[in-house]
């Protein structure tokens, strides 16, 4: 199985979307039980939150419920349990990396990582677009899932 960790600041908009969207992809592909997929957050600022309502819009638009999902921060042993550990931005993979101490087994990326370039996902908290996060979260995962695919999934 692969364990698959989406992390934003407060995992309420960005990797929730990003693991919802992503179950929904691998699901449409039959391959939903070859995963573990789900999402965490850097800070503390919004655990227990619910995901944020643009967010949650969009997602029901796609027929996606996200109700039971509350925010949760990182724990330690999420570095041993995930093989990918996926942050949304740059800031989100240096606070990653240094709440784990470094990536010693070589298991964080930007989601943009899988596409070849260094872009971020939209941080729809500054943005306020959501529909612009949602289009960069299903360009990185198309990315991200077409790299399983030459992984052998």
């Amino acid at each position: 199985m692969i364990k698959v960790l989406f992390v934003c600041y407060g995992n309420i908009c960005r990797s929730p979307m990003a693991e919802f969207l992503f179950k929904k992809l691998v699901e449409k592909k039959g391959v939903s039980g070859k995963f573990y997929i789900a999402s965490a957050a850097t800070s503390s600022e919004e655990i227990g939150n619910p995901v944020y309502p643009p967010a949650r819009r969009i997602l029901n638009v796609l027929n996606i419920d996200c109700s039971g999902k509350f925010a949760v921060r990182l724990k330690r042993s999420d570095y041993d349990e995930y093989d990918y550990i996926i942050g949304m931005d740059g800031m989100n993979v240096r606070d990653i990396r240094a709440f784990f101490g470094g990536d010693q087994k070589g298991k964080i990326y930007k989601l943009f990582d899988f596409k070849g370039v260094s872009k971020d996902v939209a941080d729809p908290y500054y943005t306020r677009d959501f529909n612009k996060t949602y289009e960069d979260i299903v360009e990185g995962l198309d990315g991200f899932y077409a790299h399983l695919v030459s992984c052998g999934i």
